[in-house]
């Protein structure tokens, strides 16, 4: 693979303007196509798994119940203290907005607050429900607006008038301003790595140009599949990440290759058949990782997975080939100045240590995690282990209006509500009674409500509802309990179960549904693929490594460590967005559950990440020891080398996901959080501090695979230890001036 790579980039550098044409018009060509096919217009942030109990029973409603087929939307009145909403001056102005919301824009139905059972016990607090003819992600971007708009006169009156519900759910986010600042951190690394303006920005320009391609490819298929602006986000985040890390680790070693004396044409081409090499392994594994996620069944999981491999297929194609293209025109003038820091330090570490003593930080690092193996590896584990002990109590929902900004007109309307009637009506159950095969239909559903609201978790239960043809019957269900709490879901459980009970006693059948059974069925099937998830991305990483390092103790360490990353990581976001502690951190107001998808999605892109160091890191100690067979040598020399481009890396990937922390989507919050945390502790305590006291620990047996086994596994030769050391020939040289371009 490393002389296929070579030729590649040795052919991208001579051909440089061909192969910039050609990347040209392929962004054009997903441009127009997202022009034509797609757009941001056509997000959708519809999470639902098709085929559930909840779900089906939702389609069943949107047939026979049509005025419940769209969205809906709350508006929330208080009234000042000491005073009643039901107040003939507060009564009147109420009854004005209503009138007026029932004329605003997709608007089917208004209903008051006296005929819902809405107003609270105190009569300071009433709630008129708004239902659409359209589902949420169908709505103008208007509609809204001028339905908040009819409040005006009961807000002119004195009355606090707080808009909320499901048709202001959702956690999706787009892109925004939080990109420029993780870029702009990426190009302060990439200028103190390099040592060069224009050094740092090439990897900035490629990824970039990755960016665009991945992003522009996803849009341009919202018009055929369901792409969530989460999913969205996603592919923006990790495209971004993984392309400057990647230009980065190429680039890296052209300039070392350069500072050896290489021709630049040479140069390019050993730097994309070596460090390339690895950084196709890298793409690979997080491409099939995300891919992976299709294997859980849940479509928006799917898409979300399928968007970030195109993001990341758009980023390794971007550095094996634009890279060296644009290679070809920077010349020799990417060559560090000889007496410059750059030169003197890239001297230093191929001269190696002089006296003993170590170059660079990040061989001081390793030197001192090396130096009492046994005491790093338990001091290791004890940090992790404490850091991941709280992800015994991990909880899964999907965010809702609760999780929303303080400031949001939909977290005040959903917390007024909580504190006036309960927390359970901020989440109702809808059961749907089919109740063609009762005598009497009727009288089932009545039956059905009666033993409903006997149930202890229980708060209220509405009058049931019957369609025109009499089939079908829906009785509102509202817990005592909030949405996203366990007792919620116990609940849905105790519901279904008396299913049997209830068909016997009135004939008729139920589903529950709504969207907090949606959000319960998610959690459910999600909660149920993490551990054969896990297994996959586990074995695949054992897999991988065996074939690229052919040893059995790195790959198993490596999966180990990955799961220590993991179980941290997951610890760390349940003790603050959970658990609740030091929020301000991260913008968070309030304790809320993990996002339903947030394990899933975040093991896959570590799992990718992890992969990335474990190559960078490891390949150069493996290349070392192959030479010399010393070991403790073989990992000083191996960090001597890559300790500070992976730091440098980890440092870019850091930035870009913690840029998003501070989201007012509570997923895409979460997500950046847990994936800016996963990386910082993958690749400073796992990969540069656990995994060279392992290989000191385990020396000469790190490196050890039985012979039957090395005979039968392929040798892809991802270091390019054949290009090192048996050097292609260099071809006909270039030009003095085209060097120079």
């Amino acid at each position: 693979m490393a002389t296929l790579l070579y030729r590649l980039g040795r052919a991208s550098f001579r051909h440089r303007k061909l192969v910039i044409a050609l990347w040209l018009a392929v962004l054009a060509a997903v441009i127009a196509a997202m022009s034509l096919f797609g757009g941001v217009g056509k997000l959708n942030d519809d999470f639902s798994i098709p085929g559930s109990e909840s779900q089906q029973a939702l389609d069943t409603m949107g047939r026979e119940f049509p005025g419940t087929a769209g969205t809906s939307a709350q508006l929330v009145f208080t009234a000042p203290a000491g005073q009643k909403v039901t107040d003939p001056r507060y009564a009147a102005v109420i009854d004005q907005t209503l009138a007026g919301a029932a004329k605003a824009p997709q608007v089917v139905k208004v209903t008051a607050p006296a005929k819902a059972g809405t107003v609270s016990a105190d009569r300071r607090v009433a709630v008129a429900q708004v239902s659409y003819s359209v589902v949420k992600d169908d709505l103008d971007s208007t509609s809204l607006d001028k339905l908040d708009a009819t409040a005006a006169p009961a807000r002119a009156a004195g009355l606090d008038v707080d808009l909320g519900g499901a048709a202001l759910g959702g956690g999706g986010a787009q892109p925004g301003a939080q990109d420029l600042i993780g870029v702009g951190v990426a190009v302060i690394v990439l200028a103190i790595t390099f040592g060069s303006l224009l050094a740092a920005g090439m990897p900035l320009l490629t990824a970039l140009v990755g960016v665009v391609a991945g992003v522009a490819g996803v849009l341009s298929l919202t018009g055929v599949a369901a792409i969530s602006s989460t999913a969205l986000t996603l592919a923006l985040m990790i495209g971004l990440a993984v392309g400057i890390d990647y230009a980065l680790f190429i680039l890296t070693r052209h300039r070392s290759q350069l500072a050896q004396g290489d021709e630049p044409e040479h140069a390019a081409g050993l730097a994309t058949g070596t460090a390339g090499g690895a950084v196709v392994f890298a793409g690979l594994t997080v491409i099939i990782a995300m891919a992976g996620l299709s294997v859980v069944g849940i479509p928006f999981l799917t898409v979300m997975g399928l968007a970030a491999a195109l993001a990341v297929f758009a980023a390794v194609a971007v550095a094996l080939t634009l890279l060296p293209a644009i290679l070809g025109f920077a010349g020799r003038r990417l060559a560090p100045k000889p007496g410059s820091r750059a030169d003197l330090r890239e001297q230093a570490v191929v001269a190696g240590p002089k006296n003993g003593k170590a170059v660079n930080a990040g061989e001081k690092w390793v030197r001192l995690a090396t130096a009492k193996p046994w005491l790093t590896v338990l001091a290791v584990l004890a940090a992790l282990g404490a850091l991941a002990w709280p992800a015994k109590s991990l909880t899964l929902a999907l965010p809702d209006n609760g999780s929303a900004p303080a400031h949001t007109s939909q977290r005040a309307a959903y917390d007024t509500i909580d504190k006036a009637f309960g927390p359970g009506f901020n989440g109702p159950l809808i059961v749907l009674a089919d109740t063609s095969g009762a005598a009497n239909p009727q009288q089932a559903a009545g039956t059905i409500a009666k033993d409903l609201g006997a149930l202890p978790a229980v708060a209220a239960v509405a009058p049931p509802s019957l369609n025109d043809a009499s089939n079908y019957a829906i009785v509102q269900v509202v817990p005592k309990s909030a949405p996203d709490s366990k007792a919620t879901q116990d609940l849905v459980t105790t519901i279904r179960d008396k299913e049997a009970a209830i068909a016997k006693e009135t004939g008729a059948s139920i589903r529950v549904t709504g969207k907090t059974a949606v959000s319960i069925d998610v959690s459910a099937q999600l909660s149920s693929a993490l551990v054969p998830f896990g297994a996959v991305v586990v074995g695949l990483s054992l897999l991988l490594l065996l074939v690229v390092f052919r040893s059995i103790v790195v790959p198993v360490k490596a999966a180990l460590g990955f799961l220590l990353s993991i179980a941290a990581t997951f610890g760390a976001a349940v003790t603050v967005f959970q658990n609740g502690h030091s929020q301000s951190l991260v913008g968070a107001d309030g304790a809320t559950p993990i996002a339903s998808f947030l394990p899933v999605v975040v093991m896959a892109v570590l799992f990718g990440l992890a992969m990335d160091y474990e190559v960078f890191l490891v390949s150069r100690i493996h290349e070392t020891y192959h030479h010399t067979r010393s070991p403790l040598n073989a990992i000083h020399t191996g960090a001597r080398h890559s300790a500070r481009v992976v730091t440098a890396a980890a440092l870019i990937m850091i930035s870009v996901f913690a840029a998003f922390v501070h989201s007012e989507s509570m997923i895409l919050k979460q997500i950046a959080f847990a994936l800016a945390l996963g990386v910082l502790i993958d690749a400073f305590i796992v990969r540069m501090t656990l995994v060279p006291a392992v290989l000191a620990l385990t020396r000469h047996a790190a490196w050890w695979l039985p012979g039957w086994l090395a005979k039968r596994l392929p040798d892809l030769d991802i270091e390019g230890d054949r290009l090192t050391h048996n050097p292609q020939p260099a071809g006909p040289a270039t030009a003095p001036a085209e060097a120079h371009r």
